[in-house]
């Protein structure tokens, strides 16, 4: 596994941000790392790049202990924090240069990295720039190609997109998606719209406590509720409709509409329409509303 999270707990005092979690990120996997503020997510991730211990519990990078490896385990991770900690005052490429030289990155080598990164990230017009000058979306690229520049198996990113704009938004993600190809990512966020585009698995926390550990699919099937909303040509008093195997509850709009309320898990258009026309009950119109991600993470994580 590319990280491995086993019964990790962390207190701060008597309290309590991460309480005896666990579970695995796979290599290539992108997995979302869920849940509200004071969650304990930004905790876990700076206790999987070495930034505080664990008070007890372990997280092994690449088959490295944090606390034990710590300098095996920063060879293997690209970090990028919430809050971006760039030098303003330094040219995009001067900042690069010198990121690189922090990983032992040398001579040749390190000039083909940072154009390498500066391709990569998009950062070519501005790589002559300092970085105090750029916008928030550019700053978040400059952030990603530190994190980077030594090529690490593992990306580790908190709250990558926080701020940006529609389309610095879509730029971050299509360059996460881009990089995630050969490595492992681990991402932080609250844009349910982000997890269904970049995850394959998400984990949400709450209080300190894992809820959810599943692929984003099963997630939205995790109890989640379907509406259908159904409109009748004629006023229709639709109890026939609770004979229906799996319907939970049918909600009167008007007399001539219908909220029908059941389990995502099923499908029950079929059985709707065949049961109608069997009672001379004639559908003019029948629109399904599944419930969003938004919906289900907010089940989940209040």
């Amino acid at each position: 596994m590319s990280i491995q999270v086993t019964n990790l707990t962390k207190k701060y005092d008597e309290q309590t941000a991460v309480n005896n979690i666990s579970f695995e990120a796979k290599p290539g996997e992108i997995l979302g790392f869920l849940g509200p503020n004071g969650a304990g997510k930004s905790t876990t991730m700076k206790i999987a790049t070495c930034y505080v211990p664990p008070t007890q519990g372990t997280i092994k990078v690449c088959g490295f202990d944090v606390v034990d490896q710590p300098i095996d385990v920063r060879k293997k991770v690209g970090y990028l924090p919430e809050h971006n900690p760039l030098y303003l005052d330094m040219y995009v490429r001067e900042y690069l240069d010198y990121s690189a030289s922090l990983y032992k990155i040398k001579g040749q080598k390190k000039r083909e990295k940072i154009e390498e990164m500066i391709e990569l990230t998009g950062l070519t017009r501005e790589r002559k720039k300092k970085i105090g000058a750029l916008s928030k979306g550019y700053r978040q690229r400059v952030g990603l190609a530190q994190a980077l520049i030594h090529d690490p198996e593992v990306l580790i990113l908190d709250e990558p997109t926080t701020g940006l704009d529609p389309i610095q938004l879509e730029d971050i993600r299509s360059l996460i998606k881009k990089v995630s190809k050969n490595k492992t990512v681990m991402l932080s966020t609250h844009i349910m719209q982000e997890v269904q585009a970049l995850c394959d698995r998400v984990v949400i926390i709450r209080k300190g406590d894992i809820v959810a550990n599943d692929s984003v699919e099963n997630l939205r099937h995790l109890g989640a509720k379907t509406t259908i909303s159904l409109t009748y040509e004629k006023p229709t008093e639709a109890s026939f409709l609770n004979s229906i195997e799996g319907i939970e509850k049918l909600e009167l709009i008007n007399e001539q509409q219908i909220l029908v309320h059941y389990s995502q898990d099923i499908d029950l258009r079929g059985d709707i329409f065949r049961a109608s026309a069997n009672n001379n009950a004639a559908i003019i119109e029948m629109n399904m509303q599944m419930q969003s991600m938004e919906e289900i993470f907010q089940q989940l994580a209040q």
